[in-house]
């Protein structure tokens, strides 16, 4: 497994965040990368619930009352980060995707059967944001009120607790 983080800093757009996007290359390899059910079963024991299964929107979005996990469990995707002027990467099957409440992401393109497990902290409830007129400084204002997990998604301990407590 390879971890990667990536901070995205406000674009006048999209707010994206101080705390950096986690990346898990592979944390998933061999069967359990294409089964749905064992991440969904690591998520709900590290306290990240509201799962659903589906793909990625290709168009610009966010989330300002909640942080976001992707688990790909099938297929590919380029995954834009950051709004139009962030960062384009490829994720697949066994990655995992951390993302801070206001960073805006967006399916680039994919690969047949393309398919993610979603999750947030219990608690946090997402709302949808397109970087559109108006939805500023609502949103600011969401994203500052949004606590920081209580686990990393799938490492429990560590992970994304350490890398987003020393930027909150």
């Amino acid at each position: 497994m390879e971890l990667f983080k990536f901070q995205f800093d406000d674009d006048g757009q999209f707010p994206n965040s101080s705390l950096p996007v986690v990346i898990y290359k592979g944390f998933f390899s061999g069967g359990e990368a294409v089964r749905p059910d064992a991440y969904e079963r690591l998520l709900d024991t590290n306290g990240w619930g509201g799962g659903w299964r589906n793909g990625l929107f290709s168009y610009h979005h966010f989330h300002s009352t909640a942080h976001e996990a992707l688990c790909v469990y099938k297929g590919w995707a380029d995954v834009r980060l950051g709004g139009e002027g962030g960062k384009t990467l490829r994720v697949e099957a066994g990655d995992v995707i951390i993302l801070p409440a206001g960073v805006a992401h967006k399916n680039m393109g994919q690969g047949a059967g393309f398919s993610v497990v979603g999750s947030y902290p219990t608690g946090q409830h997402p709302d949808m944001n397109y970087g559109r007129p108006g939805e500023r400084p609502g949103v600011d204002e969401n994203i500052a009120a949004v606590r920081l997990p209580v686990a990393d998604p799938v490492s429990g301990s560590g992970g994304i607790i350490e890398y987003w407590a020393d930027k909150a």
